[in-house]
């Protein structure tokens, strides 16, 4: 039984191990212990390709009409494109930095200034961009729902309103005005709205039907992004299951929150296109690690369709909606907000229901929700992460304390009788199945449980395993010091640098974290096996590797958590008057 109960220990202890070992090297990019990384996606097509093809993902999915005159290829989208005029808008906030293109006035670059970029930390994080490396557009613009001549949309030529394009101190708001000419019959002024302090965009449109008939349009709201992860991460991130997501999603109160996979995309062929679902509300957004951007239509109950697509080798999601028939000389207005920015849990919850889903604790969301809850409180109470984790874990003791105490106590009578355990063991070593009996004698009489020691363990691992996702998954997280030399609780620590063997980041926590776990070993009753208790010595040894690539939050947490447990198991060891 005491072998059995040991053995319990390790499986659970070194599975869970595993496989967190395995989540941070997917999220670091490094070869796995169940396959290498996947490799990554061909290079997109040139900008202007990409972004000109991303047109034809409104296209027929499911009753949604094509987009009348848009090029079906990349080829002639970007031949499209190239033949119209182009400028480059720079816009400037508080919060963040981003280019608006004329063509189509589409947002084609946005700097979230205030987050440095986890590669380059003396630039910052890039979220919509159109290079040669990189293709993620927020797109907009309008088709004709009975055919015909298009109308204006993200391919088509506009002319900026000249005004202020830098949100100056004490302004609280900083509008651009674009301006379409007659295309289709219909003239569009997209009109961009900035706020102080806020990463939510108001978009609104205003398409104008100047012909003698009448139209009937469609708005689209699209966001597209070439099948790359962000740079320095894995493109197994590309996936949901199990590792944090980057692609398309979609929620409205019917279907609730659904991840579109890239892979699901790939899987339709030659007409990848697809009505994804129809509602009266929700919203589209395009994932990646702490940042997410989103389209949404607040206060809007008209029904609305969502489509995704791919389109050479980038992923498209959307949102369309028709519009009330527009008699000639009629105008008609439609506001949308476009989010783009951190995955800040609390306030996407209070922009639109479900948004805040967007935030990818993997399927242990049920236990990391009230967890981050609670480290939030904690923080708003400590104003300091670090502090914040380790509140945490005393509040976790204090909840498991009675279960742990009744564990401690088996351990600490089992290393009480451990002497005659050896002494049996010796005695009976030729005869096991007398052996056994004897040992479970001696249990009976000690009143011990020798599989008592494992429940703690076996119910504080999904606790462990929903930290290590909330730290992983929480932007709050990101750059935020504890004390001293540790300035990022989501990084591992390194403050004596990286050793030349397999850059192994060095740091006292991960140390301490090794120490304090041969210390429990020490508390903890002898093994009567030789051979096991040199492996109970080894063990925490073998895998204290694995702490020096964790977040440095995490480790903070087991360590205390550690040291919490010897306080504890010496105290009891006192009281039994176990050496």
């Amino acid at each position: 039984m005491t072998d059995m109960r040991r053995t319990l220990l390790w499986v659970v202890f070194i599975m869970s191990l595993a496989l967190l070992w395995d989540g941070w090297n997917k999220h670091n990019g490094h070869p796995t212990m169940f396959g290498m990384p996947i490799a990554d996606a061909t290079a997109p097509a040139s900008a202007a390709a990409s972004g000109a093809a991303g047109a034809a993902s409104v296209a027929a999915a499911g009753g949604v009409p094509s987009v009348a005159g848009v090029p079906a290829t990349a080829a002639t989208a970007a031949a499209a494109a190239a033949s119209a005029p182009s400028e480059q808008i720079t816009v400037q906030t508080d919060v963040m930095k981003l280019t608006l293109d004329t063509l189509g006035a589409t947002v084609t670059h946005l700097e979230l200034t205030g987050y440095p970029d986890s590669v380059d930390p003396t630039h910052p994080v890039v979220l919509f961009d159109q290079s040669a490396s990189r293709t993620y557009l927020a797109q907009t613009g309008f088709f004709n729902a009975a055919g015909g001549a298009p109308l204006p949309r993200h391919l088509s030529p506009f002319t900026v309103v000249p005004g202020e394009r830098t949100l100056k101190d004490g302004a609280s708001e900083l509008n651009v005005r674009f301006e379409s000419p007659e295309i289709g019959g219909a003239k569009l002024v997209k009109t961009y709205s900035f706020k102080r302090g806020d990463y939510t965009i108001r978009v609104k449109h205003e398409l104008t039907n100047v012909s003698a008939e009448p139209i009937t349009p469609k708005i689209y709201l699209q966001l597209l992004r070439d099948g790359r992860p962000p740079e320095g991460q894995s493109t197994s991130y590309f996936s949901s299951t199990g590792f944090t997501y980057t692609g398309p999603a979609i929620y409205n109160d019917a279907s609730k929150f659904k991840k579109v996979e890239p892979a699901e995309i790939d899987k339709r062929g030659a007409n990848p296109s697809k009505a994804e679902a129809t509602a009266n509300d929700g919203w589209v957004a395009m994932i990646q690690h702490h940042f997410v951007s989103a389209w949404t239509l607040p206060g809007n109950t008209a029904p609305r369709e969502f489509v995704t697509n791919k389109i050479g080798s980038d992923y498209t999601v959307a949102m369309v909606q028709p519009l009330q028939t527009l008699q000639p000389g009629a105008t008609v207005s439609h506001q949308a907000t476009l989010y783009a920015g951190p995955q800040d849990e609390k306030k996407l919850e209070a922009m639109e229901p479900g948004l805040e889903l967007v935030k990818d604790y993997g399927r242990v969301t049920i236990l990391a929700k009230p967890l981050f809850w609670l480290l939030d409180h904690l923080h708003s109470l400590l104003g300091n992460w670090g502090w914040s984790i380790i509140a945490l874990v005393v509040l976790l003791k204090i909840a498991f304390y009675w279960l742990n105490a009744s564990a401690y106590k088996s351990q600490a009578k089992m290393k009480a009788v451990n002497p005659r355990i050896m002494e049996m063991r010796e005695r009976l070593k030729d005869k096991p199945q007398e052996m056994q009996q004897e040992m479970m004698r001696i249990y009976r009489e000690e009143k011990i449980n020798p599989l008592g020691g494992c429940l703690p363990i076996v119910v504080q691992m999904p606790f462990f395993i929903a930290l290590y996702w909330v730290l992983l998954a929480s932007v709050e997280m990101r750059g935020a010091p504890w004390l001293g030399w540790v300035h990022d609780l989501s990084k591992p620590d390194s403050l004596f640098g990286l050793l030349p063997l397999g850059n192994m980041p060095i740091g006292p926590l991960p140390i301490l974290m090794t120490l304090s776990s041969i210390l429990q070993v020490a508390l903890g009753p002898k093994a009567p096996d030789p051979t096991q208790a040199k492996m109970m010595w080894l063990m925490p040894l073998m895998f204290s590797f694995m702490f020096f690539y964790f977040p440095s939050g995490l480790v903070l947490y087991w360590l205390t958590n550690n040291l919490l447990s010897i306080a504890q198991q010496w105290f009891i060891n006192k009281r039994l008057g176990v050496a």
